[in-house]
């Protein structure tokens, strides 16, 4: 492995940012959300004049409830090394701004475009089986692509690009349903708006999703490859089977009646299954890594055999942390919260570095997560190891 744990040990842990940087973090933020804050504006001030704000209000509550269902799901995947709240909210607003902007703009240019040589029942079924699939998941897998190439500090691998483009396409979902359900009541009521909510919301909610997540895993694979062939191929390959999923289904829904039923049970069915169960089985290779790459510090006396054995396993994190909460009170569990999420962080920076695929800053990094580490530990226990 890269690195050098003795150094390591033997160097104190501080990390201030510098004016310069905190200023330029600053500015970039109030960019980022100057940007979405237009968008958002965008995006109301269309619903609103297409279908009147009651309506608009109405379709955005009822677009709420998968949310409830998508965005835990994803939640629950990030939990060994949870991602900054800030770059996961950011990731949401991509994809239920940007990308949803973006591709209305683009799928509408093609209706037109097409309606010149096709009725307009066709120029819709084609746009949406051979343009919006191409278009929006470029528009959702590029914000995964942009976190990998920008945020590499952030992104530790497949998990990491399951999380980001799940909530990305929850986002883009969440946009969409609004449009949906509100022309659904618009035109039929609400037994229509309550037959859109059941179809999309109830029997599809983790379509986006799923579609999106194969990019995820490409740039994922890309992310943690020594060589340049997998990081080029593995987001291309993951983005291709992301748009041939995402045609399939367009294709099923534009057919209607039988066509949707059949692809739904014998296709959408089998795969949400797969969906679920690669999930599961991400998560917990995840802390099967975490344990495997923080060996080397319990070899170095760094954390304790037993430490390892804990932070490897959500469920002895979670007694770890009832017992921190009935030893040191609520303070104690607030470090061993951070013990954990510190631990994680090492573990999977020091995965990156076996990798090749951390940043100069790597080492100075892996001090400061030790004294970390150690700090943590004698906040909730009392006591140091090594």
């Amino acid at each position: 492995m890269s690195g050098d744990l003795g150094s390591a040990a033997g160097v104190a842990p501080h990390h201030d940012p510098t004016t310069r940087s905190a200023l330029r973090s600053w500015v970039l933020t109030g960019i980022a959300g100057v940007g979405f804050l237009v968008a958002a504006l965008v995006v109301s001030a269309y619903l609103g004049a297409t279908f009147g704000v009651q309506t608009a209000l109405l379709a955005l509550v009822v677009a709420v409830i998968p949310l409830g269902i998508v965005l835990p799901t994803f939640v629950w995947l990030d939990r060994f090394e949870s991602e900054p709240t800030r770059y996961l909210v950011g990731a949401f607003l991509w994809g239920a701004l940007v990308a949803a902007i973006v591709a209305a703009l683009f799928n509408t240019s093609a209706i037109l475009v097409l309606q010149n040589t096709t009725d307009p029942t066709a120029a819709l079924a084609t746009t949406a089986v051979l343009v919006a699939p191409v278009v929006e998941e470029a528009l959702k897998g590029a914000l995964v692509l942009l976190v990998w190439l920008v945020l590499r500090r952030e992104f530790d691998g497949v998990t990491d690009g399951m999380v980001y483009a799940g909530v990305c396409a929850a986002g883009f979902a969440f946009t969409e349903n609004i449009q949906y359900l509100a022309q659904a009541y618009t035109e039929g009521g609400r037994d229509a708006l309550t037959a859109t909510f059941v179809v999309r919301c109830l029997f599809s909610p983790f379509a986006h999703p799923m579609f999106t997540v194969l990019t995820g895993v490409g740039v994922g694979v890309a992310a943690t490859s020594r060589t340049w062939l997998p990081k080029v191929l593995a987001p291309l390959a993951g983005y291709v089977l992301a748009v041939l999923a995402h045609a399939l289904w367009n294709l099923a829904a534009v057919t209607g009646g039988k066509g949707l039923v059949t692809v739904y049970l014998l296709v959408e069915v089998p795969v949400f299954l797969a969906f679920v169960g690669f999930v599961v089985w991400a998560r917990r290779r995840e802390g099967r890594l975490i344990g495997l790459f923080l060996r080397p510090y319990a070899d170095t006396g760094w954390i304790s055999p037993g430490e390892v054995a804990m932070l490897s396993s959500m469920a002895r994190r979670r007694e770890a942390r009832m017992w921190a909460r009935a030893n040191a009170g609520p303070q104690g569990l607030k470090a061993m919260r951070a013990f954990q999420d510190t631990a994680s962080e090492l573990a999977l920076l020091r995965r990156r570095m076996h990798h090749d695929a951390a940043d100069r800053q790597a080492l100075a990094q892996e001090r400061e997560l030790l004294g970390a580490l150690s700090a943590r530990r004698v906040e909730f226990a009392g006591m140091r190891v090594g």
